[in-house]
Protein backbone atom coordinates (compact mmCIF):
# COMPACT_ATOMS: atom_id res chain seq x y z
CA UNK A 1 0.00 0.00 0.00
CA UNK A 2 0.88 3.30 -0.87
CA UNK A 3 2.65 5.69 2.03
CA UNK A 4 -0.41 8.32 0.84
CA UNK A 5 -3.09 5.89 1.39
CA UNK A 6 -1.71 4.60 4.79
CA UNK A 7 -1.54 8.78 5.93
CA UNK A 8 -5.31 9.07 4.40
CA UNK A 9 -6.08 5.90 6.66
CA UNK A 10 -5.05 7.35 9.45
CA UNK A 11 -6.73 10.84 9.14
CA UNK A 12 -10.22 9.66 8.84
CA UNK A 13 -9.25 7.39 11.48
CA UNK A 14 -7.93 10.24 13.71
CA UNK A 15 -10.87 12.67 12.58
CA UNK A 16 -13.50 9.79 13.59
CA UNK A 17 -12.53 8.70 17.11
CA UNK A 18 -12.32 12.85 17.49
CA UNK A 19 -15.88 12.20 16.57
CA UNK A 20 -16.51 9.40 18.95
CA UNK A 21 -14.52 11.23 21.87
CA UNK A 22 -16.47 14.82 21.50
CA UNK A 23 -20.15 13.35 19.98
CA UNK A 24 -22.44 11.03 20.50
CA UNK A 25 -21.03 8.92 17.76
CA UNK A 26 -20.41 5.59 18.59
CA UNK A 27 -17.65 3.24 17.47
CA UNK A 28 -20.38 0.72 15.75
CA UNK A 29 -21.47 3.77 13.83
CA UNK A 30 -18.19 4.95 12.96
CA UNK A 31 -16.85 1.38 11.59
CA UNK A 32 -20.13 0.80 9.45
CA UNK A 33 -19.52 4.72 8.07
CA UNK A 34 -15.91 3.36 7.21
CA UNK A 35 -16.49 0.33 5.74
CA UNK A 36 -19.22 2.11 3.35
CA UNK A 37 -16.54 4.53 2.46
CA UNK A 38 -14.60 1.85 0.83
CA UNK A 39 -17.33 1.20 -1.44
CA UNK A 40 -18.68 5.16 -2.02
CA UNK A 41 -15.09 7.30 -1.75
CA UNK A 42 -17.52 9.73 0.22
CA UNK A 43 -16.11 11.79 2.84
CA UNK A 44 -16.12 9.84 5.66
CA UNK A 45 -18.05 13.34 7.29
CA UNK A 46 -20.95 13.35 4.79
CA UNK A 47 -21.68 9.98 5.17
CA UNK A 48 -22.29 10.15 8.90
CA UNK A 49 -24.37 13.26 8.54
CA UNK A 50 -26.06 11.31 5.46
CA UNK A 51 -26.98 8.77 8.29
CA UNK A 52 -27.63 11.30 10.85
CA UNK A 53 -25.36 9.77 13.12
CA UNK A 54 -23.69 13.37 13.72
CA UNK A 55 -25.03 16.91 13.01
CA UNK A 56 -22.79 20.16 11.62
CA UNK A 57 -21.61 21.23 14.71
CA UNK A 58 -20.46 18.19 15.41
CA UNK A 59 -17.70 18.39 12.90
CA UNK A 60 -17.15 21.84 13.68
CA UNK A 61 -16.12 21.24 17.09
CA UNK A 62 -13.42 18.64 15.82
CA UNK A 63 -12.46 20.98 13.85
CA UNK A 64 -12.36 23.54 16.58
CA UNK A 65 -10.31 20.66 18.59
CA UNK A 66 -8.25 19.86 16.11
CA UNK A 67 -7.55 23.57 15.65
CA UNK A 68 -7.40 24.55 18.85
CA UNK A 69 -10.18 27.27 18.48
CA UNK A 70 -12.88 27.52 21.45
CA UNK A 71 -16.27 26.31 21.05
CA UNK A 72 -19.44 27.61 22.82
CA UNK A 73 -23.24 26.23 22.84
CA UNK A 74 -24.49 29.34 23.70
CA UNK A 75 -23.78 33.13 23.43
CA UNK A 76 -24.57 35.65 26.15
CA UNK A 77 -26.48 38.40 24.10
CA UNK A 78 -26.32 40.61 27.35
CA UNK A 79 -23.57 40.79 28.43
CA UNK A 80 -23.06 42.14 24.70
CA UNK A 81 -22.66 45.89 24.02
CA UNK A 82 -24.84 47.05 21.14
CA UNK A 83 -22.66 49.63 20.29
CA UNK A 84 -19.39 47.16 19.04
CA UNK A 85 -21.68 46.62 16.02
CA UNK A 86 -22.44 50.08 14.83
CA UNK A 87 -19.76 49.92 12.30
CA UNK A 88 -20.24 46.53 10.78
CA UNK A 89 -23.10 46.42 8.46
CA UNK A 90 -25.86 43.81 9.24
CA UNK A 91 -25.94 42.17 6.10
CA UNK A 92 -22.16 41.57 6.22
CA UNK A 93 -22.15 39.52 9.83
CA UNK A 94 -25.41 37.87 8.45
CA UNK A 95 -23.81 37.11 5.19
CA UNK A 96 -20.61 35.86 6.96
CA UNK A 97 -22.36 34.45 10.16
CA UNK A 98 -20.55 36.29 12.48
CA UNK A 99 -21.00 38.98 15.90
CA UNK A 100 -18.67 40.58 17.77
CA UNK A 101 -19.11 39.25 21.55
CA UNK A 102 -16.25 41.24 23.41
CA UNK A 103 -14.03 44.46 22.89
CA UNK A 104 -11.17 45.54 24.57
CA UNK A 105 -8.77 47.92 23.86
CA UNK A 106 -6.86 45.59 22.38
CA UNK A 107 -8.96 43.35 20.93
CA UNK A 108 -12.27 42.22 19.76
CA UNK A 109 -13.68 38.90 19.97
CA UNK A 110 -15.45 37.35 17.14
CA UNK A 111 -18.15 34.38 17.47
CA UNK A 112 -17.87 32.62 13.86
CA UNK A 113 -19.62 30.05 12.59
CA UNK A 114 -16.70 28.80 10.14
CA UNK A 115 -13.34 28.26 11.83
CA UNK A 116 -11.57 28.26 8.65
CA UNK A 117 -12.99 31.64 7.27
CA UNK A 118 -9.61 34.00 7.39
CA UNK A 119 -10.95 36.46 4.75
CA UNK A 120 -13.73 37.74 7.38
CA UNK A 121 -10.77 37.35 10.26
CA UNK A 122 -8.97 39.59 8.08
CA UNK A 123 -11.73 42.01 7.30
CA UNK A 124 -12.88 42.11 10.48
CA UNK A 125 -9.29 43.21 11.69
CA UNK A 126 -9.43 46.03 8.84
CA UNK A 127 -12.70 47.11 10.18
CA UNK A 128 -12.01 47.71 14.34
CA UNK A 129 -8.15 47.87 13.23
CA UNK A 130 -7.96 45.57 16.72
CA UNK A 131 -6.58 42.06 17.11
CA UNK A 132 -9.19 39.60 16.15
CA UNK A 133 -9.94 36.99 18.40
CA UNK A 134 -12.38 33.90 17.41
CA UNK A 135 -14.65 31.50 18.92
CA UNK A 136 -16.89 29.29 17.27
CA UNK A 137 -20.34 28.70 17.47
CA UNK A 138 -23.67 27.36 15.55
CA UNK A 139 -25.14 29.44 12.98
CA UNK A 140 -28.26 29.09 14.56
CA UNK A 141 -27.16 30.62 17.74
CA UNK A 142 -25.06 32.91 15.74
CA UNK A 143 -27.95 34.42 13.25
CA UNK A 144 -29.95 34.68 16.73
CA UNK A 145 -27.12 36.83 18.12
CA UNK A 146 -27.19 39.15 15.40
CA UNK A 147 -31.22 39.52 15.38
CA UNK A 148 -30.96 40.76 18.84
CA UNK A 149 -27.68 42.40 19.23
CA UNK A 150 -28.57 44.45 16.18
CA UNK A 151 -31.89 45.37 18.11
CA UNK A 152 -30.59 46.93 20.92
CA UNK A 153 -28.40 48.99 18.49
CA UNK A 154 -31.49 50.21 16.62
CA UNK A 155 -32.96 51.04 19.85
CA UNK A 156 -30.00 52.95 21.08
CA UNK A 157 -30.38 55.47 17.76
CA UNK A 158 -33.36 56.60 19.20
CA UNK A 159 -31.32 58.51 21.94
CA UNK A 160 -28.95 59.75 18.96
CA UNK A 161 -32.14 60.85 16.54
CA UNK A 162 -33.60 63.34 19.91
CA UNK A 163 -29.79 64.44 20.77
CA UNK A 164 -28.79 65.65 17.24
CA UNK A 165 -32.75 67.55 17.00
CA UNK A 166 -32.92 68.69 20.48
CA UNK A 167 -31.82 72.28 19.88
CA UNK A 168 -30.10 72.77 16.23
CA UNK A 169 -33.19 71.93 14.10
CA UNK A 170 -36.61 72.83 13.52
CA UNK A 171 -38.54 69.57 13.36
CA UNK A 172 -41.52 71.30 11.98
CA UNK A 173 -40.22 72.33 8.90
CA UNK A 174 -39.55 69.66 5.67
CA UNK A 175 -36.14 68.00 5.79
CA UNK A 176 -34.71 66.29 2.42
CA UNK A 177 -32.79 63.05 4.20
CA UNK A 178 -31.27 62.38 1.06
CA UNK A 179 -29.34 65.74 0.91
CA UNK A 180 -28.61 66.22 4.50
CA UNK A 181 -25.40 65.49 6.01
CA UNK A 182 -23.63 63.56 8.85
CA UNK A 183 -25.96 65.06 11.06
CA UNK A 184 -29.05 63.19 9.80
CA UNK A 185 -27.63 59.65 9.25
CA UNK A 186 -29.63 58.62 12.72
CA UNK A 187 -32.94 59.09 10.81
CA UNK A 188 -31.55 57.15 7.90
CA UNK A 189 -30.41 54.64 9.83
CA UNK A 190 -33.41 54.47 12.10
CA UNK A 191 -36.06 53.99 9.29
CA UNK A 192 -34.29 51.61 7.83
CA UNK A 193 -33.77 49.73 11.13
CA UNK A 194 -38.08 49.55 11.00
CA UNK A 195 -38.22 48.72 7.55
CA UNK A 196 -35.90 46.00 8.34
CA UNK A 197 -37.40 44.82 11.90
CA UNK A 198 -40.97 44.11 10.02
CA UNK A 199 -39.22 42.11 7.55
CA UNK A 200 -37.58 40.27 9.98
CA UNK A 201 -40.69 39.72 11.91
CA UNK A 202 -42.92 39.02 8.90
CA UNK A 203 -44.96 41.96 9.79
CA UNK A 204 -47.77 42.62 7.08
CA UNK A 205 -48.19 46.62 8.57
CA UNK A 206 -45.97 49.16 10.15
CA UNK A 207 -48.24 51.73 11.24
CA UNK A 208 -46.67 55.46 12.76
CA UNK A 209 -49.13 56.87 14.55
CA UNK A 210 -48.68 60.42 16.33
CA UNK A 211 -50.03 61.76 19.49
CA UNK A 212 -49.93 64.86 22.02
CA UNK A 213 -46.61 63.90 23.63
CA UNK A 214 -45.00 60.76 21.40
CA UNK A 215 -45.09 58.67 18.20
CA UNK A 216 -46.36 54.90 18.45
CA UNK A 217 -44.96 52.04 15.99
CA UNK A 218 -47.07 49.12 15.69
CA UNK A 219 -46.62 46.26 13.24
CA UNK A 220 -49.87 43.92 11.91
CA UNK A 221 -48.18 40.78 12.60
CA UNK A 222 -50.16 37.22 11.99
CA UNK A 223 -53.04 39.84 11.48
CA UNK A 224 -52.74 41.44 14.91
CA UNK A 225 -51.50 44.76 15.80
CA UNK A 226 -48.58 44.83 18.03
CA UNK A 227 -46.61 47.51 19.30
CA UNK A 228 -43.32 47.66 19.26
CA UNK A 229 -42.23 51.30 20.65
CA UNK A 230 -42.43 54.90 21.18
CA UNK A 231 -40.92 57.80 20.34
CA UNK A 232 -40.42 61.60 21.12
CA UNK A 233 -42.99 63.45 19.55
CA UNK A 234 -40.40 66.07 18.24
CA UNK A 235 -38.68 62.85 16.15
CA UNK A 236 -41.75 62.25 13.67
CA UNK A 237 -41.21 65.13 11.47
CA UNK A 238 -37.70 63.94 10.38
CA UNK A 239 -39.10 59.93 10.44
CA UNK A 240 -42.19 61.20 7.96
CA UNK A 241 -39.59 63.27 5.97
CA UNK A 242 -37.44 59.72 5.33
CA UNK A 243 -40.18 57.56 4.42
CA UNK A 244 -41.56 60.30 2.28
CA UNK A 245 -38.00 61.02 0.12
CA UNK A 246 -37.76 56.98 -0.37
CA UNK A 247 -41.30 57.23 -1.75
CA UNK A 248 -40.67 59.88 -3.94
CA UNK A 249 -44.06 62.14 -2.63
CA UNK A 250 -44.03 65.59 -1.78
CA UNK A 251 -42.43 66.47 1.69
CA UNK A 252 -44.17 69.60 1.85
CA UNK A 253 -47.27 68.69 1.74
CA UNK A 254 -49.31 67.88 4.82
CA UNK A 255 -52.47 68.65 4.61
CA UNK A 256 -53.52 66.07 2.04
CA UNK A 257 -53.62 62.39 2.09
CA UNK A 258 -50.30 60.79 0.18
CA UNK A 259 -50.16 57.70 -1.77
CA UNK A 260 -46.62 56.07 -2.97
CA UNK A 261 -44.45 52.82 -3.50
CA UNK A 262 -40.99 51.97 -2.06
CA UNK A 263 -39.07 48.94 -3.59
CA UNK A 264 -35.74 48.10 -1.67
CA UNK A 265 -33.68 45.08 -1.51
CA UNK A 266 -33.34 43.28 2.30
CA UNK A 267 -30.89 40.31 2.44
CA UNK A 268 -31.33 39.27 -1.54
CA UNK A 269 -35.69 40.13 -1.02
CA UNK A 270 -37.52 42.17 -3.24
CA UNK A 271 -39.54 44.05 -0.52
CA UNK A 272 -42.39 46.35 -2.17
CA UNK A 273 -43.86 48.92 0.43
CA UNK A 274 -47.09 50.56 -0.43
CA UNK A 275 -47.47 53.83 1.87
CA UNK A 276 -50.18 55.98 2.73
CA UNK A 277 -49.94 59.01 4.45
CA UNK A 278 -53.41 60.69 5.69
CA UNK A 279 -53.39 64.21 8.02
CA UNK A 280 -54.74 63.90 11.79
CA UNK A 281 -55.04 66.08 14.03
CA UNK A 282 -51.06 65.86 15.82
CA UNK A 283 -49.14 65.30 12.32
CA UNK A 284 -49.29 62.46 9.98
CA UNK A 285 -50.35 58.83 10.37
CA UNK A 286 -48.13 57.19 7.94
CA UNK A 287 -49.28 53.06 7.09
CA UNK A 288 -46.50 50.95 5.04
CA UNK A 289 -47.92 47.62 3.93
CA UNK A 290 -44.82 45.31 3.56
CA UNK A 291 -45.33 42.73 0.58
CA UNK A 292 -42.41 40.70 -0.49
CA UNK A 293 -42.07 39.83 -4.09
CA UNK A 294 -41.82 36.66 -4.81
CA UNK A 295 -41.97 33.42 -7.90
CA UNK A 296 -43.05 31.19 -5.01
CA UNK A 297 -46.61 30.16 -4.79
CA UNK A 298 -47.83 27.94 -2.23
CA UNK A 299 -50.55 25.13 -3.39
CA UNK A 300 -53.88 25.06 -1.80
CA UNK A 301 -52.53 22.02 0.99
CA UNK A 302 -49.66 24.16 2.26
CA UNK A 303 -51.83 27.39 2.70
CA UNK A 304 -54.42 24.95 4.37
CA UNK A 305 -57.06 23.65 2.78
CA UNK A 306 -58.39 20.18 3.04
CA UNK A 307 -61.49 18.35 2.11
CA UNK A 308 -63.94 19.36 0.40
CA UNK A 309 -63.47 22.76 0.08
CA UNK A 310 -59.67 21.26 -1.43
CA UNK A 311 -61.93 19.27 -3.39
CA UNK A 312 -63.91 21.52 -4.46
CA UNK A 313 -61.62 24.20 -5.79
CA UNK A 314 -59.41 21.18 -7.23
CA UNK A 315 -62.87 20.87 -9.75
CA UNK A 316 -62.87 24.36 -9.96
CA UNK A 317 -59.37 24.66 -11.47
CA UNK A 318 -60.38 22.21 -14.31
CA UNK A 319 -63.75 24.32 -15.88
CA UNK A 320 -63.96 26.11 -18.92
CA UNK A 321 -65.25 28.89 -18.14
CA UNK A 322 -67.38 30.97 -15.26
CA UNK A 323 -66.76 32.83 -12.54
CA UNK A 324 -64.88 31.89 -9.10
CA UNK A 325 -65.13 34.86 -6.37
CA UNK A 326 -62.67 34.52 -3.06
CA UNK A 327 -64.15 36.84 -0.53
CA UNK A 328 -62.73 38.15 2.69
CA UNK A 329 -61.63 41.27 4.59
CA UNK A 330 -58.27 43.00 3.56
CA UNK A 331 -55.27 41.44 4.54
CA UNK A 332 -56.81 37.82 5.09
CA UNK A 333 -54.71 36.19 2.06
CA UNK A 334 -57.30 36.03 -0.87
CA UNK A 335 -54.96 36.83 -3.96
CA UNK A 336 -52.63 34.12 -2.48
CA UNK A 337 -55.09 31.89 -2.78
CA UNK A 338 -56.33 32.76 -6.42
CA UNK A 339 -52.81 32.47 -7.15
CA UNK A 340 -52.39 28.68 -5.69
CA UNK A 341 -55.61 28.04 -7.77
CA UNK A 342 -54.18 30.14 -10.91
CA UNK A 343 -50.99 27.97 -10.61
CA UNK A 344 -52.21 24.70 -10.37
CA UNK A 345 -54.39 25.92 -14.18
CA UNK A 346 -51.20 27.12 -15.76
CA UNK A 347 -50.22 25.16 -18.19
CA UNK A 348 -48.19 25.49 -21.50
CA UNK A 349 -51.45 25.63 -23.76
CA UNK A 350 -53.44 27.87 -21.69
CA UNK A 351 -53.15 31.91 -22.08
CA UNK A 352 -53.60 33.56 -18.80
CA UNK A 353 -53.81 37.07 -18.04
CA UNK A 354 -54.34 39.27 -14.80
CA UNK A 355 -54.70 42.69 -14.02
CA UNK A 356 -53.42 43.37 -10.08
CA UNK A 357 -52.58 46.04 -7.73
CA UNK A 358 -49.94 45.47 -7.11
CA UNK A 359 -48.51 42.46 -8.62
CA UNK A 360 -47.21 40.28 -5.46
CA UNK A 361 -46.45 37.23 -7.22
CA UNK A 362 -44.19 36.87 -10.94
CA UNK A 363 -45.43 34.07 -12.48
CA UNK A 364 -44.00 32.69 -15.45
CA UNK A 365 -46.09 31.47 -18.07
CA UNK A 366 -48.59 34.49 -16.83
CA UNK A 367 -48.91 37.91 -18.20
CA UNK A 368 -49.54 40.34 -15.37
CA UNK A 369 -51.12 43.88 -15.89
CA UNK A 370 -50.31 46.42 -12.26
CA UNK A 371 -53.11 49.26 -12.74
CA UNK A 372 -51.70 52.52 -12.51
CA UNK A 373 -54.07 55.34 -11.14
CA UNK A 374 -52.07 58.01 -13.01
CA UNK A 375 -52.79 57.17 -16.39
CA UNK A 376 -56.52 55.89 -15.44
CA UNK A 377 -55.77 52.18 -15.74
CA UNK A 378 -57.65 50.58 -14.19
CA UNK A 379 -59.67 47.21 -13.39
CA UNK A 380 -62.31 47.68 -15.49
CA UNK A 381 -60.66 49.25 -18.17
CA UNK A 382 -57.62 46.40 -17.98
CA UNK A 383 -60.14 44.02 -18.11
CA UNK A 384 -61.61 45.34 -21.51
CA UNK A 385 -58.02 45.41 -23.34
CA UNK A 386 -57.18 42.11 -22.22
CA UNK A 387 -60.52 40.79 -23.45
CA UNK A 388 -59.31 41.64 -26.76
CA UNK A 389 -56.05 39.02 -26.55
CA UNK A 390 -58.73 36.53 -26.36
CA UNK A 391 -57.46 34.37 -23.08
CA UNK A 392 -58.26 31.19 -21.79
CA UNK A 393 -58.11 32.45 -18.54
CA UNK A 394 -58.66 35.74 -16.60
CA UNK A 395 -57.82 36.98 -13.40
CA UNK A 396 -58.96 40.48 -11.78
CA UNK A 397 -57.29 41.28 -8.53
CA UNK A 398 -60.61 43.00 -7.27
CA UNK A 399 -63.93 43.62 -8.02
CA UNK A 400 -64.90 47.13 -6.91
CA UNK A 401 -67.70 48.29 -8.75
CA UNK A 402 -70.54 47.14 -11.14
CA UNK A 403 -68.47 48.00 -14.64
CA UNK A 404 -65.53 45.52 -13.85
CA UNK A 405 -68.44 42.77 -12.64
CA UNK A 406 -70.51 43.20 -15.42
CA UNK A 407 -67.34 42.55 -17.91
CA UNK A 408 -66.22 39.96 -15.67
CA UNK A 409 -69.83 38.26 -16.40
CA UNK A 410 -69.67 38.96 -19.88
CA UNK A 411 -66.19 37.34 -20.49
CA UNK A 412 -67.29 33.93 -18.74
CA UNK A 413 -70.39 33.95 -20.74
CA UNK A 414 -68.10 33.87 -23.81
CA UNK A 415 -66.14 31.22 -22.67
CA UNK A 416 -63.96 32.99 -20.44
CA UNK A 417 -62.86 31.18 -17.15
CA UNK A 418 -62.36 34.50 -14.51
CA UNK A 419 -61.33 34.94 -10.83
CA UNK A 420 -61.81 37.52 -8.86
CA UNK A 421 -61.75 39.16 -5.23
CA UNK A 422 -64.76 40.51 -3.71
CA UNK A 423 -65.40 42.73 -0.58
CA UNK A 424 -67.92 40.14 1.42
CA UNK A 425 -68.16 38.49 4.93
CA UNK A 426 -68.97 35.67 3.50
CA UNK A 427 -69.42 33.20 0.48
CA UNK A 428 -73.47 33.49 0.71
CA UNK A 429 -73.11 36.98 0.86
CA UNK A 430 -71.40 37.53 -2.70
CA UNK A 431 -74.74 37.18 -4.90
CA UNK A 432 -76.73 40.03 -2.73
CA UNK A 433 -73.43 42.00 -3.34
CA UNK A 434 -73.05 41.65 -6.95
CA UNK A 435 -77.08 42.38 -7.19
CA UNK A 436 -76.45 45.79 -4.77
CA UNK A 437 -73.58 46.70 -7.53
CA UNK A 438 -76.39 46.59 -10.29
CA UNK A 439 -75.57 42.94 -11.68
CA UNK A 440 -78.52 41.06 -13.07
CA UNK A 441 -79.85 38.27 -11.08
CA UNK A 442 -79.87 36.25 -13.95
CA UNK A 443 -76.41 37.00 -15.20
CA UNK A 444 -74.65 35.89 -11.77
CA UNK A 445 -76.71 32.84 -11.88
CA UNK A 446 -75.51 31.30 -15.41
CA UNK A 447 -72.09 32.63 -14.85
CA UNK A 448 -70.88 32.00 -11.08
CA UNK A 449 -69.78 28.91 -10.50
CA UNK A 450 -68.43 29.16 -6.74
CA UNK A 451 -67.29 31.43 -3.84
CA UNK A 452 -64.78 31.07 -1.69
CA UNK A 453 -64.79 33.09 1.67
CA UNK A 454 -62.12 32.70 3.64
CA UNK A 455 -60.02 33.97 6.85
CA UNK A 456 -56.28 33.67 8.46
CA UNK A 457 -56.01 32.53 11.56
CA UNK A 458 -53.08 31.99 13.80
CA UNK A 459 -51.60 28.42 14.19
CA UNK A 460 -49.99 27.36 17.64
CA UNK A 461 -46.21 27.20 18.00
CA UNK A 462 -45.71 23.39 18.22
CA UNK A 463 -42.65 24.06 20.64
CA UNK A 464 -44.56 25.38 23.43
CA UNK A 465 -48.39 24.63 22.85
CA UNK A 466 -49.66 22.43 25.96
CA UNK A 467 -53.12 20.43 25.85
CA UNK A 468 -55.90 21.97 27.24
CA UNK A 469 -59.82 20.99 27.11
CA UNK A 470 -62.97 23.70 26.02
CA UNK A 471 -64.58 25.33 28.96
CA UNK A 472 -68.23 25.57 29.88
CA UNK A 473 -68.58 29.35 28.46
CA UNK A 474 -66.28 28.22 25.21
CA UNK A 475 -68.75 25.64 24.35
CA UNK A 476 -71.85 28.23 24.91
CA UNK A 477 -70.20 30.19 22.81
CA UNK A 478 -69.07 27.52 20.10
CA UNK A 479 -72.76 26.35 20.14
CA UNK A 480 -71.30 22.49 20.66
CA UNK A 481 -72.02 20.12 23.22
CA UNK A 482 -69.28 18.20 24.89
CA UNK A 483 -70.69 14.75 24.42
CA UNK A 484 -70.08 16.08 20.44
CA UNK A 485 -66.63 16.65 20.84
CA UNK A 486 -64.56 13.17 18.80
CA UNK A 487 -62.79 11.40 21.26
CA UNK A 488 -59.22 11.41 19.24
CA UNK A 489 -59.63 14.99 19.07
CA UNK A 490 -56.43 17.18 20.61
CA UNK A 491 -57.02 20.22 21.94
CA UNK A 492 -53.65 22.85 22.38
CA UNK A 493 -53.70 26.46 24.22
CA UNK A 494 -50.95 28.91 23.23
CA UNK A 495 -48.10 29.81 26.24
CA UNK A 496 -45.25 31.18 24.24
CA UNK A 497 -41.86 30.59 23.84
CA UNK A 498 -38.50 32.49 22.26
CA UNK A 499 -39.08 30.45 19.16
CA UNK A 500 -42.35 32.39 18.80
CA UNK A 501 -41.55 35.41 20.26
CA UNK A 502 -43.69 34.81 22.84
CA UNK A 503 -46.86 35.08 21.50
CA UNK A 504 -47.67 31.24 21.18
CA UNK A 505 -48.15 31.48 17.71
CA UNK A 506 -45.74 31.09 14.69
CA UNK A 507 -47.51 30.94 11.60
CA UNK A 508 -50.79 30.71 9.72
CA UNK A 509 -53.34 29.08 7.82
CA UNK A 510 -56.73 29.44 6.48
CA UNK A 511 -60.55 28.58 7.57
CA UNK A 512 -63.06 28.45 4.80
CA UNK A 513 -66.29 27.94 3.35
CA UNK A 514 -67.31 27.04 0.06
CA UNK A 515 -70.14 27.83 -1.90
CA UNK A 516 -70.85 25.82 -4.92
CA UNK A 517 -73.77 27.34 -7.00
CA UNK A 518 -76.18 24.03 -7.75
CA UNK A 519 -79.10 24.84 -9.53
CA UNK A 520 -81.13 25.14 -5.79
CA UNK A 521 -78.89 28.21 -5.40
CA UNK A 522 -79.22 29.44 -9.10
CA UNK A 523 -83.06 29.86 -8.29
CA UNK A 524 -82.50 31.71 -4.93
CA UNK A 525 -80.27 33.98 -7.05
CA UNK A 526 -82.67 34.78 -9.66
CA UNK A 527 -85.24 35.11 -6.77
CA UNK A 528 -82.81 37.89 -4.85
CA UNK A 529 -82.94 36.06 -1.65
CA UNK A 530 -80.90 37.39 1.07
CA UNK A 531 -77.54 35.86 2.13
CA UNK A 532 -79.37 33.62 5.58
CA UNK A 533 -81.61 31.98 2.84
CA UNK A 534 -78.71 31.06 0.60
CA UNK A 535 -76.65 29.74 3.64
CA UNK A 536 -79.64 27.70 4.98
CA UNK A 537 -80.34 26.36 1.28
CA UNK A 538 -76.20 25.72 1.32
CA UNK A 539 -75.81 24.28 4.53
CA UNK A 540 -78.40 21.10 3.64
CA UNK A 541 -77.00 20.44 0.11
CA UNK A 542 -73.77 20.12 2.64
CA UNK A 543 -71.45 23.54 2.75
CA UNK A 544 -69.04 23.86 5.51
CA UNK A 545 -69.53 27.07 7.50
CA UNK A 546 -66.48 29.21 8.19
CA UNK A 547 -67.31 28.29 12.05
CA UNK A 548 -66.88 24.83 11.33
CA UNK A 549 -63.74 24.90 9.17
CA UNK A 550 -62.19 26.26 12.35
CA UNK A 551 -63.66 24.03 15.04
CA UNK A 552 -62.19 21.27 12.68
CA UNK A 553 -58.63 22.85 13.14
CA UNK A 554 -58.92 23.96 16.71
CA UNK A 555 -60.09 19.97 17.37
CA UNK A 556 -56.68 18.73 15.49
CA UNK A 557 -54.40 20.97 17.04
CA UNK A 558 -53.65 23.30 14.62
CA UNK A 559 -55.51 26.41 16.35
CA UNK A 560 -56.93 27.49 19.69
CA UNK A 561 -60.18 28.22 20.79
CA UNK A 562 -59.09 31.57 21.75
CA UNK A 563 -57.66 32.21 17.96
CA UNK A 564 -60.76 30.76 16.34
CA UNK A 565 -63.15 33.28 18.97
CA UNK A 566 -61.06 36.44 18.21
CA UNK A 567 -61.39 35.69 13.93
CA UNK A 568 -63.94 34.01 13.52
CA UNK A 569 -66.53 34.26 15.91
CA UNK A 570 -65.68 37.97 17.20
CA UNK A 571 -65.97 38.88 13.35
CA UNK A 572 -69.79 38.04 13.19
CA UNK A 573 -69.77 34.79 11.21
CA UNK A 574 -72.98 32.91 12.50
CA UNK A 575 -75.09 29.95 11.55
CA UNK A 576 -77.52 30.37 9.31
Amino acid sequence: MEKNQISNIREKLKIGQLLVNHTDLTEGQLNEALEEQKESKELLGQILLRKNYINGDDITKVICHQLNIPFTDTINVEDIDPNIVLDLPINYAKKHKIVPMIETDFSVTIAMGDPLNYAVVNDLSGIFKKEIQVVISSEKNIELAINRVYEKANRNLVDTIEDQYEDDLDLDGPIDILDAGADEAPVIRFVNSIIFRAVKERASDIHIEPYEKDVVYRFRINRVMTEILRQPKKTHSAVSSRIKVMAKLDIAEKRLPQDGRIKIKIAGKDIDIRLSTVPIQNGERIVMRVLEKTNTVLDLESLGFTGSILKGLQDFSTRKHGVLYVTGPTGHGKTTTLFAVLDRMNSPDKMIITVEDPVEYEISGISQIQVNSKINLSFAIALRAILRQNPDIVMVGETRDQETADMAIQASLTGHFVLSTLHTNDACSAPTRLIDMGVQPFLISSSLVGVLAQRLVRTLCKKCREPSDFTDEELVLLDINREDIPKNSRIFKPIGCEHCNYSGYDSMTVVAELLSITDRIRGLIIQKSDASVIRRAAQEEGMKTLRISALEKVLTGVTSVEEIMRAIIADGQEEG
